[in-house]
């Protein structure tokens, strides 16, 4: 099964860069973030006519997350339990019915950027993780296959950023954004392109300013977090950057990662 992550920064906006690269990679499930458009208006009919179900957790404008998949979706949630008082589409997890043994659950993340710091936003930023922390631990005790991919707005060492000066006081760099990060690992997941690579400074994310993106001066900071029972399926995993050089590009592009049978 291969499943890909992908913030799309506006479905509306790349909506042709989505479709062109779902007919091309043909992922079985692809999990988006920054839809940035509530329910109603997603573009399910031209998702579905390329043969994926779709579940959406969306607001107006900002945020929303979205699960695509060419299996039936089941047990569909939106928000992290704990955190109902949220009113930022951020967090969508179903199980993916693939029959016999091939069914995961997977999540679509959007995890808040967090800046400026120290404030607000960064605490929000912490206290999120805080609540995903305790959603991936119960997770755990399903002993299934646990796919949580998405735009984790963490760089987790030096060489997932161009520059670690200029980042040191970003919050996607700062020690407690990673300490939350390691949290995650810790409880037994497994970061699935880490733990096939030792390349450095391969990025996900390059900023739309100062020619970022034709420097290769980016960061890698979406992320697929595999459960033990995952992880032993994991055969592959990449980031595909074809799409960041399209016109009208996102300023992500897609990763991907594949569960053998």
């Amino acid at each position: 099964m291969k499943i890909a992550t992908w913030n799309v920064n506006s479905i509306k906006a790349r909506l042709p860069n989505l479709l062109e690269w779902l007919d091309e990679a043909q992922p079985d499930v692809a999990l988006l973030q920054e839809i940035k458009t509530v329910d109603e208006t997603f573009p399910a009919m031209e998702i579905e006519d390329r043969g994926y179900n779709c579940a959406v957790h969306g607001q107006k404008s900002y945020n929303g997350v979205a699960i695509l998949s060419k299996h039936p979706l089941e047990d569909v949630m939106t928000g992290l339990p704990g955190n109902e008082d949220d009113e930022q589409a951020r967090y969508i997890e179903a199980w993916i019915d693939a029959g016999g043994n091939d069914g995961v659950r997977v999540a679509s993340i959007y995890l808040p950027n967090g800046n400026p710091t120290p404030g607000d936003k960064y605490d929000y930023k912490l206290r999120w993780m805080d609540h995903l922390a305790n959603r991936a631990a119960e997770l755990l005790t399903s002993e299934e296959p646990v796919v949580l991919g998405g735009d984790y707005n963490v760089i987790q060492a030096d060489g997932d950023c161009y520059d670690p000066a200029a980042w040191a006081g970003d919050a996607l760099f700062l020690p407690q954004t990673r300490a939350k990060f390691r949290t995650l690992l810790n409880l037994g997941y497994t970061e699935a392109w880490r733990s096939l690579h030792t390349e450095q400074n391969v990025y996900s994310f390059w900023d739309y300013q100062a020619g970022a993106w034709q420097k290769d001066n980016g960061i890698r900071i979406d992320h697929f977090l595999l459960s033990p029972q995952a992880t032993d399926k994991l055969s592959a995993c990449e980031i595909d950057p074809g799409p960041r050089g399209k016109q009208k590009a996102s300023d992500h592009t897609p990763v991907w990662c594949e569960l053998s049978a």
